[in-house]
């Protein structure tokens, strides 16, 4: 059984985490390759036995998509109470679908989510959020004109008093002090790696139990990867947040979560341990780089 806590975790990768490539190989032979890990998915008592206690997020038999078009096909997750996940695979595998699934974006055909023993499938964004689960967005969602502190108070538009979202705030820049000293600067002036502290930061003003993390790498300098990579292991061990993650450094990403599950064509190929997905040889040959 895979721990909540990150003690253990090796933690050697800093920046992009990129090392020598003796072997070339297409996006087209990867997807090929990856599609017949499929042919070995682990079965829901294997996904069981990786969670320690009750699942915080469980998903039984998904099939999801946009429009009419399904992206996931019988896809089912589980994951604990303060434990992280990391979902990998080749692009177009389904893995940002599976976080817009879990948070009310898409087009839900059939199966279950559950978030915390409760039936959360059919519920709005704004439920989900109500109900414990953020969501940080791949791509830039900060507001540039708007201070940081109001940027931060945007993550309280659910709460029913300001006075609420404003405490929340003060929460966090207790926290941040880097925030803090930037509270009533436009947050255009922010760095990367300030403006995703910022992100993460905004997601928790509602004080949510699962954070759902797309891409937190994406487009930032090597040493700001560490730092949000350091931001989210402190959530998780300190603060107990359960964290579901799609990540594109696959090697960085597995070396920070608990579990790790690789996607292919919309469907579940392979799970384990992070650590354990690390010395793979398919993993490491296909998404590790070597």
């Amino acid at each position: 059984m895979v721990g909540s806590g990150n003690d253990s975790k090796p933690k050697s990768t800093t920046g992009y985490g990129l090392g020598s490539v003796d072997t070339v190989i297409s996006v087209d032979d990867v997807q090929r390759e990856a599609q017949k890990l499929s042919a070995t998915a682990p079965p829901v008592a294997a996904l069981d036995a990786l969670v320690e206690g009750a699942p915080a997020v469980a998903i039984d038999d998904l099939v999801a998509g946009y429009g009419r078009m399904e992206i996931l096909h019988s896809f089912s997750l589980r994951v604990g109470t303060g434990q992280s996940l990391c979902l990998i695979g080749p692009n177009g595998a389904g893995k940002s679908t599976v976080l817009h699934s879990i948070y009310g974006f898409t087009n839900i055909f059939s199966g279950t989510i559950h978030a915390g023993g409760t039936d959360v499938t059919r519920l709005g964004s704004n439920d989900k959020l109500k109900n414990g689960i953020a969501y940080i967005l791949q791509d830039n969602s900060v507001f540039p004109d708007m201070t940081v502190e109001e940027n931060l108070l945007m993550g309280g538009y659910l709460m029913d008093k300001p006075a609420d979202a404003r405490a929340a705030a003060e929460r966090v820049f207790q926290k941040y002090d880097r925030l803090r000293e930037r509270a009533k600067q436009p947050a255009r002036v922010l760095s990367g790696g300030e403006r995703r502290l910022l992100e993460i930061s905004r997601a928790l003003v509602m004080d949510p139990d699962v954070l759902l993390v797309d891409e937190p790498s994406i487009g930032l300098e090597p040493r700001f990867i560490d730092m949000v990579f350091d931001i989210l292991d402190d959530l998780q061990r300190t603060e107990g947040k359960t964290i579901i993650m799609v990540e594109q450094n696959a090697k960085k990403g597995l070396e920070f979560a608990d579990i790790g599950y690789v996607l292919v064509s919309g469907e579940l190929a392979k799970a384990g341990p992070g650590s354990v997905l690390l010395e793979d040889p398919d993993v490491g040959r296909l998404f590790l780089g070597g």
